[in-house]
C-alpha cells in the first residue's frame, strides 16, 4: 500500500507524503529493551550517558592489572595499553530465581547468565512475561567466544574430571545452546536459533526476529547479544595494523582515528507485530519498518576487509524493504570503529545507497563505540538501542571524541555529518522521525535496519474515582521482594516520571508474574507510594503466599451482629458497582417495606452513637448486612474475583444464596 492509497493505514498510523508507506503487515513493533551495557544497567540510564556524551572507558592501574595476573613483561612493553570499557558485577548471577544450584550456575558462561537476566527483564518491559502471554516466544541471540570456558573451566582438571567435556560445553557454555537455554529456562516455545556473524550478530538477530515474525512463526520475538571479555578489567597488546587503538580510545569519523577499543556489554529488544502489539495496548517505542542482511562474497581485498558494494546493497535493500524515500532518514547509527580503513568505507557505501538524498549536511551520524567501546555480536543491538531511545526522545546524541573529518572520509560525496553534539531531532512535517541503524561482521556479513519513531496512540484514562491505588510487588524469596520495593520506589522518585499511579497499579497486576513471596502498598500518590515502599513498617514485610492465582477463590459471609454505622461507606462513596448495588437496595427497603436505612447505614458525622442501636434492630440490621455483603461480592467480581464456592453463617446464608441464583435480589 502507497500513502496515495491511504493517509493512514490500518494500524492507526499514519503515512506521510511521497512514495513512502510500508504495508501495515509488515511492520514490526519494538515493545520492550533491556540492557546491561559498561556504566549503564537499563536502556534509560545508557540513554542519560550518551546525550552526556559519558565515555566509559577506565584506565588501570599497575596494581590492578597485576592482581589480574597481567606479566610484568606485558605491563613494562609500550604498546601495551591499560585500558578498556569494563561490565560492572558480570560475576552477580541470581541463580535461585532461574532454578539453578550454585554449582551449575559458577559452570555457566557469564554471557549466557547475563543475557538470559536481560531476557527475562526485557519480556516484564514489554509487559509480556512469558507465564501469561497467550502465543509463542522466539529467540534470536549470539554472544561472544566462550574464554570462560577456556580460561576457567577447562583449566581446572578436577572439575573436568567431575563433570566431563560435554556437559560442561553443552549444558552451559557453547555459543550453540545460548538462545535454547533461554527458552528452557522460561518456558518459551518459538524458534530458538543461536546466530554467529561475528560484529554484526545482534542486528543481524534483530532481522531474524522481524522475518520470524512476518512469517507468523512466532507472536513475540526476543533478539538480541552478550560479549563478556575474559580476562576482564585488563588492557590489551596494541600491534600496528590491527582495529585496535593505540590509546585506548575510540574516535570515530575523526582525523585522529586509529583504532577502535574492544567492551563488554548485552542488549536484548522484544519484538512484535505492529497490528498485534496495537491491538494489546503494548507501549511502541520504536517501529522496524525494513532491514536486510547479505554479505561481501570475495569481492574486496581480503576476507577480513570490509566491502563499499556489499555494505551498500545492504543499506540499499533495507531502503526498499521499507519503501521509504531516502531523504526522510535524519540520522544514521553507524558501525563506526574509528579504524583507517572502516570508516571511508562505510560512509562510501551509505553514500552509494542514500545517494543525494535531502542534500548536504541532512543526516546526521554517529557511533556508540566511542562511548562503551566495541561489543562485538553485542554491537549491533547495543547502536539498534541507542537509536530507539533516539527516536523516543527526539534527540540526536554527540557523537564524542569528533574534533575534525577524517581527510579519508568522503563527506563531500553524500548528505551525512558527524552530529558531535546533542542536538534536538529536526523537524520532520508530517513524516514521523526516521533512522538507520548499521552493523558490519568481519568475514563480510552486513545488516541494515530502518527504524521509525513508534505512534502517539491515545489510551483510555485510569479509574479517577479511586483514590488508592494498590501497588504489588512479588519475589522468590523476600530479599527479592525488598529490592523489587527500592527500584519500584526508586522509579516513582523519579522526577523524570510522568504515569499516572493507577498505570503502574495496573502494569504490576496484569504484566508481571506474580511469584509466591509478596507485598503490597496503598497510596494516593507517587510520593505516599515511595515514603510506604522504603518504609520499615512490619506492614511492608513480605509474606509467603500459598496460592498464585484465584482459581480456587471462596467467598464467606458473617451473619447478624456483624453490623457497624458507615460499614463500607468508602466503597460507596468512590466505587461506582458497589453504590448501584446499595442504591438499589435502600430504594426497595423504602418502597417495598417503608424502612429508610441509609440514615441509619451512613448516618451524618458525629450521629454514629446515636443510630447505634438503631441499626442492631433485626430489620435493620440484616438488610445492612445483606447490602454490605452483596455489593462487596459485586465489586469483587467487577475486577475478575469470581468464587468457586460459596458459605456464610446465619443470614449471611442468604447472600450466598442470592448470588448463588437460589433466588434474586428482589
Amino acid at each position: 500500500m502507497t500513502d496515495s492509497d491511504s493517509k493512514v493505514n490500518g494500524n492507526g498510523h499514519g503515512g506521510d507524503d511521497g512514495a513512502d508507506g510500508a504495508s501495515a503487515g509488515t511492520e514490526i513493533a519494538v515493545v520492550g529493551m533491556a540492557a546491561r551495557f559498561p556504566d549503564a544497567t537499563t536502556p534509560e540510564q545508557f540513554w542519560q550517558n550518551l546525550r552526556e556524551g559519558l565515555e566509559s572507558a577506565r584506565t588501570y592501574t599497575e596494581e590492578e592489572l597485576r592482581a589480574r595476573g597481567v606479566p610484568e613483561a606485558w605491563l613494562a612493553d609500550p604498546n601495551y595499553v591499560k585500558g578498556g570499557t569494563p561490565l560492572d558485577d558480570f560475576d552477580h548471577f541470581d541463580a535461585e530465581f532461574f532454578g539453578l544450584g550454585p554449582k551449575d550456575a559458577a559452570i555457566m558462561d557469564p554471557q549466557h547468565r547475563v543475557l538470559l537476566e536481560v531476557a527475562w527483564e526485557c519480556l516484564e518491559r514489554a509487559g509480556h512475561v512469558p507465564s501469561s502471554f497467550d502465543g509463542d516466544i522466539g529467540v534470536f541471540a549470539g554472544c561472544g567466544m566462550s574464554a570462560y570456558f577456556i580460561y576457567n573451566l577447562l583449566s581446572n582438571a578436577d572439575l573436568v574430571n567431575q563433570v566431563g567435556t560435554f556437559l560442561l560445553r553443552h549444558t552451559s557454555n557453547d555459543k550453540d545452546f545460548l538462545s535454547t537455554r533461554i527458552s528452557y529456562a522460561l518456558d518459551l516455545t518459538g524458534p530458538s536459533v543461536s546466530t554467529q556473524t561475528a560484529c554484526s550478530t545482534s542486528l543481524v538477530a534483530i532481522h531474524q526476529a522481524a522475518q520470524s515474525l512476518l512469517q507468523f512463526e512466532c507472536d513475540m520475538a526476543l533478539a538480541g547479544g552478550v560479549t563478556i571479555e575474559i580476562p576482564h578489567r585488563v588492557g590489551y597488546l596494541y600491534h600496528e595494523g590491527e582495529p585496535l587503538s593505540p590509546d585506548g580510545h575510540c574516535r570515530a569519523f575523526d582525523h585522529r582515528s586509529q583504532g577502535t577499543i574492544f567492551g563488554s556489554g548485552a542488549g536484548m529488544v522484544a519484538l512484535r507485530r505492529l497490528a498485534d502489539a496495537i491491538a494489546d495496548g503494548d507501549e511502541i517505542l520504536a517501529i522496524v519498518k525494513g532491514s536486510a542482511v547479505n554479505n561481501d562474497g570475495s569481492g574486496k581485498v581480503s576476507y577480513l576487509a570490509p566491502s563499499v558494494d556489499g555494505q551498500a546493497a545492504a543499506v540499499s535493500e533495507a531502503i526498499a524493504v521499507a519503501d521509504i524515500d531516502p531523504a526522510t532518514v535524519q540520522y544514521i547509527e553507524c558501525h563506526g570503529t574509528g579504524t583507517p580503513m572502516g570508516d571511508p568505507i562505510e560512509i562510501a557505501a551509505l553514500n552509494e545507497a542514500y545517494g543525494p538524498a535531502g542534500g548536504p549536511d541532512t543526516i546526521g551520524i554517529g557511533s556508540v563505540k566511542p562511548n562503551i567501546g566495541h561489543l562485538d555480536t553485542a554491537a549491533g543491538v547495543a547502536s539498534f538501542i541507542k537509536l530507539v531511545e533516539a527516536l523516543r526522545h527526539r534527540e540526536m546524541p554527540p557523537c564524542i571524541n569528533f574534533e575534525a573529518p577524517n581527510p579519508t572520509v568522503d563527506f563531500g560525496g553524500g548528505p551525512f555529518y558527524v552530529n558531535d553534539r546533542l542536538a534536538p531531532w529536526p523537524d520532520t512535517g508530517d513524516t514521523p522521525p526516521r533512522g538507520g541503524v548499521s552493523s558490519l561482521g568481519v568475514g563480510g556479513t552486513n545488516a541494515h535496519v530502518i527504524v521509525e519513531a513508534g505512534p502517539e496512540i491515545e489510551r483510555p484514562a485510569g479509574p479517577s474515582s479511586r483514590r488508592g491505588q494498590l501497588l504489588l510487588v512479588s519475589g522468590r524469596n523476600t530479599s527479592a521482594v525488598a529490592d523489587n520495593c527500592a527500584r519500584l520506589a526508586d522509579m516513582l522518585d523519579d522526577e523524570d516520571h510522568d504515569g499516572d499511579l493507577a498505570d503502574v497499579a495496573y502494569s504490576l497486576h496484569t504484566t508481571r508474574h506474580h511469584f509466591g513471596t509478596r507485598c503490597g502498598v496503598v497510596a494516593t500518590s507517587a510520593a505516599e507510594a515511595v515514603e510506604r515502599l522504603r518504609s520499615s513498617d512490619s506492614a511492608l514485610r513480605p509474606v509467603r503466599q500459598t496460592f498464585h492465582d484465584h482459581a480456587n477463590l471462596c467467598y464467606l459471609f458473617p451473619g447478624g451482629a456483624s453490623q457497624s454505622p458507615n460499614m463500607g461507606r468508602d466503597l460507596y462513596e468512590h466505587e461506582p458497582v458497589y453504590r448501584e448495588v446499595v442504591d438499589a437496595g435502600f430504594a426497595r427497603l423504602r418502597e417495598v417495606h417503608d424502612i429508610d436505612l441509609e440514615p441509619l447505614l451512613y448516618p451524618e458525622p458525629g450521629t454514629e452513637d446515636d443510630v447505634v442501636k438503631l441499626l442492631a434492630q433485626t430489620d435493620h440490621q440484616l438488610a445492612s448486612i445483606f447490602l454490605t455483603e452483596l455489593a462487596l461480592a459485586r465489586l469483587f467480581e467487577s475486577w475478575g474475583l469470581v468464587p468457586r464456592a460459596m458459605a456464610g453463617h446465619s443470614w449471611g446464608e442468604m447472600t450466598a444464596a442470592c448470588i448463588a441464583g437460589v433466588f434474586s435480589f428482589e
